[in-house]
């Protein structure tokens, strides 16, 4: 599919959250989602041991039951003070804003993620991860999430949007029933709907300086 013409660093910096500007009524070929895939699969795998493993949803059916467990989960993470977007508070009156847009768009995406085109689970078939050590932890998520942001950056790169979301996995096991993921065996990691987006310009984040976030040699 033909590319858009964006640097590296413009890709990096505008391959934003995307859910407004999906457009829900334009199908996205298979093709399309094969190529994000292929991309995906050039991430880092730990061991070189390639558990990762991508759901693609295009039945109706299924994507409307979907929207349905994640639009309850989305109910439960509205009461979680401190973790919902809009329980956050931000030090200013413009930084406040962009929190509240982000929630308004998150409540938009509550309502209409069974509407998008195709959804995308990514999963880890390494074996659950309930209740294990945090270096076994962090090594099974560190192969499907390196390549779920791929997955996201190459759909950018073709005129998709997609959302990271993992709300929906207060009700896991109820996903995995939908779309016959074997819930002993795999986990899941993320949900995204994917869709073509409404315009293609999109701006990096407001985000505070470098040097807000880095530790010299020490914390």
């Amino acid at each position: 599919m033909e590319l858009l013409d964006l640097s590296p660093d413009q890709l990096l910096s505008t391959t934003r959250a995307v859910r407004k500007r999906l457009d829900m009524d334009r199908p996205v070929p298979d093709e399309a989602i094969r190529e994000c895939v292929a991309m995906a699969m050039q991430s880092p795998s730990g061991s070189n041991n390639m558990t990762m493993q991508f759901v693609v949803v295009r039945d109706e059916a299924k994507r409307r039951a979907i929207g349905d467990i994640y639009r309850q989960c989305f109910d439960v993470y509205r009461s979680m003070d401190g973790v919902y977007a809009g329980s956050i508070k931000k030090e200013t009156e413009e930084a406040q804003a962009q929190q509240m847009r982000v929630t308004d768009s998150a409540e938009y995406l509550a309502e209409h993620m069974g509407d998008a085109p195709v959804l995308v689970i990514a999963c880890s078939k390494a074996g659950r991860l309930d209740n294990v050590p945090a270096m076994r932890a962090a090594s099974s998520m560190g192969n499907v999430l390196p390549a779920m942001w791929s997955f996201m950056l190459a759909a950018r790169a073709r005129g998709l949007g997609t959302c990271w979301t993992t709300v929906s996995l207060m009700m896991e096991q109820q996903v995995a029933d939908v779309v016959g993921i074997p819930y002993d065996e795999v986990q899941q990691a993320c949900l995204t709907p994917i869709a073509y987006t409404k315009g293609t310009d999109f701006k990096p984040a407001g985000r505070d300086s470098p040097d807000s976030v880095i530790h010299w040699d020490t914390w």
